[in-house]
């Protein structure tokens, strides 16, 4: 063979030898950088949800006893919010506004789901399907967020976007927890929920998808100009990441943007020196004065449990949440560990409207918010001093007379679940 032509032959060999090592050794690169993100990423890479309460030094044995327990209040016991009807029905109640509303509906639902109660899961989904969901019309497949127990009578036909966001992710963890064949399918009622809001782009009755689909965020109500703004306790990142896994609707890439743009809109929205934020802002976190001044209240209680959430499961803005949790504990501690009041404006000062509930206008030292604020103790891992406070309180009426087992109780729970280890994202099981 000529001489030239081995040497050419000789070069490509090499340079070809050359090329596959180096792709080997990217790949092996690539695969060591994905081990050591999931390695230090949350829950859903790991498989491991921590439990607070046993690192502040409480036994597991009293842990099970404490969630237990307050299952057993909300669920079962005299001051109950659960209420079941017929052989197959039950409904959650706000006690105190005499309704039933999808929040808490979906978050008994997620309750049940995440402690296997799968009878109360489906009683409670029956109920909300039949007299809350929209079967026909511009509003298909939404729900009518608010509804009288006892007489049956919508409040509103109107869609409140928090219970669409959290019905899907219940139904899509049930899926995952029991399989779609014991009675009620429910990958395809999530999918109908989806594949309805896809369809709405305002030119109905100026009904819209629940997401702002230019902007990538939930919105207020998908409604007229309500979509054009929103709540920041609405912005759930985790359970977008959870769409983009189970849902398999063909937007997957649109649900993990959403989860980024939910992220990066709470660096802007929680106030850099308190970590408060308003209850009502525009799409930049700018607070949003509409019928009130903004403020934090009782939906912006929700904010510190929700980026607790997203910490655990994903920790994709592992830095940014963990200065937002030094920040917020530290402003609440400023207030009293065992006194901080449960409405401020995002600067920390008083506001001066206060917003009431059930019959009273007054500031509290409120169980919801002494729950999510322990929740941040997820995250930022001090003294448990929070973690602390949360297990001494008690659901139980205040000294004036006041008592919300349904808002304060379902965020206590939540919390004692978060803070447990019990509140995870559920993966596909065998069936």
């Amino acid at each position: 063979m000529n001489r030239k032509v081995c040497i050419s032959i000789f070069v490509i060999t090499n340079k070809l030898i050359l090329v596959l090592l180096i792709v080997l050794m990217n790949k092996e690169m690539v695969a060591a950088q994905n081990l050591n993100d999931h390695a230090t990423g949350g829950a859903f890479y790991t498989g491991v949800y921590p439990n607070t309460f046993l690192n502040a030094g409480y036994s597991q044995k009293d842990i099970d006893a404490k969630v237990d327990a307050a299952y057993h209040d909300l669920f079962e016991g005299s001051n109950k919010v659960y209420f079941e009807v017929g052989d197959s029905m039950a409904y959650v109640s706000d006690i105190k506004n005499h309704d039933a509303r999808t929040e808490g509906l979906s978050y008994g639902m997620m309750i049940a789901v995440q402690l296997n109660k799968k009878d109360v899961f489906d009683r409670i989904w029956r109920w909300s399907s039949k007299y809350l969901q929209h079967q026909d019309g511009p509003r298909a497949g939404y729900f009518a967020w608010s509804i009288n127990p006892a007489t049956m009578k919508k409040n509103s036909e109107g869609t409140a976007s928090d219970g669409e966001l959290y019905f899907i992710t219940d139904l899509l963890f049930a899926s995952n927890r029991w399989g779609n064949n014991t009675g009620i399918d429910y990958y395809a009622e999530a999918r109908n929920i989806l594949d309805e809001m896809w369809k709405k782009d305002g030119t109905k009755d100026s009904i819209f998808n629940i997401i702002n689909t230019e902007r990538k965020q939930i919105v207020f109500t998908p409604e007229k100009r309500n979509y054009f703004f929103t709540d920041p306790s609405y912005q759930l990142p985790a359970f977008f990441e959870v769409w983009a896994l189970y849902a398999k609707d063909g937007h997957e890439q649109f649900y993990k943007d959403c989860a980024d743009t939910a992220r990066a809109f709470l660096h802007r929205a929680c106030n850099a020196e308190t970590g408060l934020n308003a209850d009502l802002t525009d799409f930049n976190g700018k607070p949003l004065r509409l019928w009130m001044a903004p403020a934090f209240r009782y939906d912006s209680w929700r904010v510190p449990m929700n980026i607790a959430m997203d910490y655990t499961w994903f920790g994709k803005d592992k830095s940014w949440q963990q200065d937002y949790a030094k920040r917020f504990q530290t402003f609440l501690r400023s207030k009293g560990i065992d006194s901080f009041e449960d409405q401020f404006n995002i600067d920390g000062s008083q506001p001066d409207f206060i917003l009431p509930a059930g019959g009273f206008k007054k500031l509290r030292h409120s169980l919801g918010l002494v729950a999510t604020a322990a929740s941040t103790e997820m995250i930022n891992k001090n003294n448990f001093d929070f973690v602390h406070a949360l297990w001494n309180a008690k659901l139980a009426p205040y000294s004036d007379g006041y008592f919300d087992p349904y808002y304060d109780g379902l965020l206590y729970l939540f919390s004692l679940m978060h803070l447990s280890g019990k509140y995870q994202l559920i993966q596909p099981q065998d069936h």
